[in-house]
């Protein structure tokens, strides 16, 4: 995906680290993504939910906080407050770009952050919380240890992720005053609240919280057996499904608009993993599903295979047909099914010689409704002419050529 690297000042005039990872296709909305307490942009939750959600049309943010990764200042000097302001700051440079945000994300403390960052943000119309804790404090349980250190000397390093970070008395007694009750009360926006049941870090008593004092619209959805870190692949694909189709109803999407000389549009598939098979396909930027292969082939089993993909095509324009034909007709037919079976067979099993082996796909259609027999007979003559099974059996020419334009990276 396109992606643009810039900087911009935060709530301290210092310059923040920032990526906007765009869509390849039309840009239908823009999101903020704010990161979990002392990670940074560039976790591998936040890429895979950036490269997601950009699939899907939607361009997405990320930052790293005042005195993380490689953005300016000291972490030290930073507090909660701080972390609230560079998110507004970001909403602002974002809008000198003319893309507003649209919606709000935030995971683990970000999700907090988020929230209490809403009401200066007037252009989201929705705010997504990933393992948020309802109340930000909860985040010194990580160095409760380093407590009595930090209110005596002021500060203290202490160890989170295996990595030093120095902790500062401002920091804790800030985060100690913060709450987001009030917020959510009059946060005015659609709120949709992802937590996983058996996150260690941030129990799932918080997005209770968070769901009751919220108000409607608001929506809840597990992220089941995900960690708090949200750190395998398909856990971050999951939660970036579900925030794209969440965001169509309460986000006004630009419809995308069809090239030139193709009224259907351009279907794309994009690689979603490369260690695996698993694919994004989009079409015409209102459409989306993904294709896989079975875990016996290599893959991860999370969509319909290609062929699968083929036969549906092959069954839906059937059924579609069948039904045009019925209802100009004004005959009596109240559903109809498809089933398709695919195998690959012996040629002269298939009366041709064209190759040793051939493509088979066997229809069984059900037709439900009080039609005669002759009624009956005739559908199923009409089957024969669905303009997919024309194409499959009189073959298609495949042009193949490569981009023009290829992806780039602006510094």
């Amino acid at each position: 995906m396109p992606t643009q690297r810039f900087t911009f000042p935060g709530h301290a005039g210092l310059k923040l680290s920032a990526r906007l990872d765009l869509p390849e296709g039309q840009h239908r909305a823009t999101a903020l993504f704010a990161h979990c307490f002392t990670c940074g942009k560039d976790i591998p939750a936040a890429r895979r939910i950036a490269a997601r959600l950009a699939s899907a049309g939607i361009a997405v943010l990320r930052f790293d906080f005042t005195g993380l990764g490689h953005s300016e200042g000291e972490f030290e000097n930073t507090t909660f407050s701080t972390n609230v302001s560079d998110l507004v700051a970001a909403a602002a440079a974002l809008a000198e770009r003319g893309m507003a945000p649209d919606l709000l994300i935030g995971h683990s403390l970000g999700g907090a952050a988020v929230l209490a960052a809403a009401a200066q943000v007037p252009s989201a119309r929705g705010v997504v919380t990933l393992g948020a804790p309802f109340d930000p404090s909860h985040v010194t349980e990580n160095f409760e240890h380093a407590l009595d250190e930090i209110a005596r000397d002021g500060k203290t390093s202490v160890d989170l992720g295996g990595r030093p970070v120095c902790i500062g008395q401002e920091f804790v007694a800030d985060v100690g005053s913060a709450q987001l009750t009030d917020a959510l009360a009059h946060l005015k926006k659609a709120l949709l609240v992802m937590h996983a049941p058996r996150d260690e870090i941030v129990g799932i008593d918080n997005a209770t919280a968070i769901f009751t004092a919220a108000k409607h619209p608001k929506s809840f959805v597990t992220l089941d057996e995900a960690d708090h870190l949200i750190s395998r692949p398909r856990d971050a694909e999951y939660a970036a499904e579900v925030i794209a189709a969440w965001s169509v109803r309460y986000l006004d999407l630009t419809p995308p608009a069809p090239p030139p000389g193709i009224p259907e549009g351009v279907l794309r598939v994009a690689e979603a993993d490369p260690e695996g098979f698993l694919q994004d396909i989009n079409s015409g930027g209102k459409h989306h599903a993904l294709a896989d292969e079975p875990r016996a082939y290599g893959g991860t089993d999370r969509g319909m295979s290609p062929y699968g993909f083929l036969s549906a095509g092959l069954g839906a324009c059937t059924s579609m047909t069948i039904r045009m034909y019925a209802r100009r007709k004004r005959w009596p037919l109240e559903s109809v099914s498809v089933d398709i079976t695919h195998n690959k067979v012996h040629a002269q099993d298939a009366d041709t010689a064209v190759s040793p082996r051939i493509d088979s796909f066997t229809r069984v259609i059900r037709l439900k409704g009080a039609l005669s027999t002759d009624q009956r007979l005739r559908l199923l003559e009409i089957a024969d002419k669905c303009p997919v099974h024309r194409t499959l059996e009189a073959g298609a020419k495949v042009v193949t050529q490569l981009a023009d334009d290829p992806v780039t990276t602006t510094a």
